[in-house]
């Protein structure tokens, strides 16, 4: 819109703007739908006399922004078949294009911290070292254990053969999928575009990223770095919101990694069917933490704190959900977390420096609409304060809320933290199973045969014993939820594997031919065909010798 106005009057003189007696009056109304925003309407007064040249101006430049918005399913085919043409080339299957690719976003991450500092600041208020460590660092850590490992990563791995297909040997190549798209959320805006890309490369995939409009600072600056410094012919960034998203997942893509909500899940699963295309799908839910009376409180608080509002303030699909805990052992568990949350964030939350702010105002009603529900509100044993104007909701934390309440029903992905209590700890077994699937479940005890129950009879994405979140920061692990939670797994070797497809090969010579395998089937063949395929070697020298047990 700026450079629309500066161009209508560098085009208009002065003199030819003001103090005329014929003039005209034009209305230009500059929406972008990508970010939600509306401009307000801009009138500017012409002299006829001038009106021709800068109507010209006008069509000119509202042609060229028309065409920048527009991004349709015909563009995203395009864009798909010369992403095609440029895999079918083979250029992304070497390992050294690979190698090139991972050691630009290394040099990109250390160059380009500040920048991504700052981006994720404007989207979220989010603390520097809480960036760096959440978000460079953890990328910085995907991108180097993949420079180190991709070469072994890339070996065949070999297999047994049988005696049934002796002479031969076998093996399992990781071969590229092809292209593939990744739709990244906005809590993690920066990490949860880059390390799925960072998997995809290392495969050998062409890829393209569509970032997160809800954090457009981010997406902005996402697209400036990827043109900077990696292979456009190879990889993209797709910057818009629905209408670009839909326009994508029309295509035939050859996998799908989507992180969000299981609800849009469903509509990206949808569409990926229709071309039988694969999806990992990374979705949430409830995750609790459940805390015994055995801890040491104070750590146990700590970690809690660090797993939900220290962590984006809530706004994460593996931060702590609820609390569970004893009735008896509830009120010690609150009074601990109010002395450590003053600790953390001072005697007044809403002016700390180190807690984010909630993402975008749809997002703010909807957790203020969560807390002004009928019994959730006179349930507030802490915080509760809030300011739409500046974005912020105090750590808040709520006990014993019905349980039909959309607290206790959806994923509350805000400061808000209910806690719900048993009258033993074993009871929460039946409290997470009465749900879906979580995508992480922490529970603190020095009990341990509580841990082993735990391990064995919650089903959950991840489970971490005495700590939050930090499951994640393990390569070896897998990440990725189960049922409602979500589906495939990535991070380290796993992103690696979960962008490739793992082909079965099979080498033989045109030695040792048996007549065994073709027609006519004698009786003679019959024996020694099912002794060999037996394996028991016995029954194999009676069938040569032409006896049978």
């Amino acid at each position: 819109m700026k450079s629309l106005c500066i161009d209508l009057f560098n085009n208009c003189s002065a003199t030819s703007l003001a103090g005329t007696r014929s003039s005209r009056v034009l209305t230009y109304r500059f929406q972008r739908t990508n970010y939600q925003t509306h401009l307000p309407s801009t009138k500017l007064t012409f002299s006829s006399y001038f009106t021709k040249t800068c109507f010209a101006t006008l069509s000119a430049v509202t042609s060229e922004v028309e065409e920048k918005q527009t991004f349709n399913p015909d563009k995203a085919g395009e864009l798909v078949k010369e992403l095609r043409n440029s895999f079918n080339s083979g250029r992304t299957k070497s390992y050294e294009w690979r190698m090139s690719q991972l050691e630009n976003i290394a040099k990109m991450l250390e160059e380009k911290e500040k920048e991504i500092t700052e981006a994720l600041y404007k989207d979220l208020s989010k603390p520097e070292v809480e960036a760096f460590i959440s978000e460079i660092v953890t990328a910085k850590s995907s991108c180097n254990e993949a420079l180190k490992e991709l070469r072994q990563w890339m070996i065949p791995q070999k297999v047994n053969t049988s005696i049934t297909t002796f002479p031969s040997s076998a093996e399992i190549v990781s071969e590229p999928l092809g292209v593939v798209l990744v739709i990244a959320t906005w809590n993690f805006p920066f990490l949860l575009s880059v390390d799925p890309v960072i998997g995809a490369i290392s495969a050998g995939n062409a890829v393209v990223l569509k970032p997160s409009e809800i954090a457009p600072a981010t997406s902005s600056l996402l697209a400036k770095l990827v043109e900077e410094y990696l292979d456009n012919s190879a990889v993209k960034v797709v910057e818009g919101a629905v209408p670009e998203t839909t326009a994508l997942l029309e295509q035939k893509w050859d996998k799908i990694l989507y992180t969000g909500s299981a609800r849009v899940g469903r509509i990206v699963m949808a569409a990926a069917a229709k071309h039988l295309t694969p999806v990992i799908l990374e979705l949430g839910g409830k995750s609790p933490a459940v805390v015994h009376s055995d801890v040491d409180l104070q750590v146990a608080v700590k970690r809690i704190i660090a797993g939900k509002w220290a962590l984006n303030n809530g706004q994460a699909c593996i931060g702590v959900d609820y609390i569970i805990t004893t009735k008896d052992f509830a009120p010690k568990l609150i009074e601990a977390l109010k002395i450590e949350l003053e600790q953390f964030f001072g005697k007044d939350p809403m002016n700390s420096k180190d807690i984010s702010r909630v993402v975008s105002s749809t997002q703010f009603k909807r957790l203020a609409k969560m807390l002004d529900e009928d019994k959730v509100s006179d349930k507030i044993v802490l915080g509760g304060q809030m300011d739409e104007n500046q974005l912020k909701i105090a750590p808040t934390i709520l006990l014993d809320i019905p349980e039909e309440s959309q607290l206790m029903q959806e994923e509350i992905f805000g400061p808000l933290m209910p806690i719900v209590t048993v009258e033993k700890i074993e009871d929460s077994f039946d409290v997470i199973n009465s749900r879906p699937k979580p995508l992480a479940v922490y529970v603190f005890t020095n009990n341990e045969q509580l841990k082993k129950g735990f391990v064995e009879n919650i089903s959950s994405g991840g489970m971490l014993i005495n700590d939050t979140v930090l499951h994640v920061s393990i390569t070896g692990l897998p990440f990725g939820g189960v049922g409602e939670s979500g589906m495939g797994s990535y991070h380290g070797k796993f992103s690696f594997d979960g962008f490739s497809h793992k082909k079965a090969v099979l080498y033989r010579s045109f030695s040792g031919d048996s007549s065994l395998r073709y027609p006519p089937y004698t009786p003679e063949k019959q024996r020694l065909l099912k002794a060999v395929i037996s394996g028991d070697i016995f029954s194999i020298i009676l069938a040569l010798i032409g006896w049978s047990k």
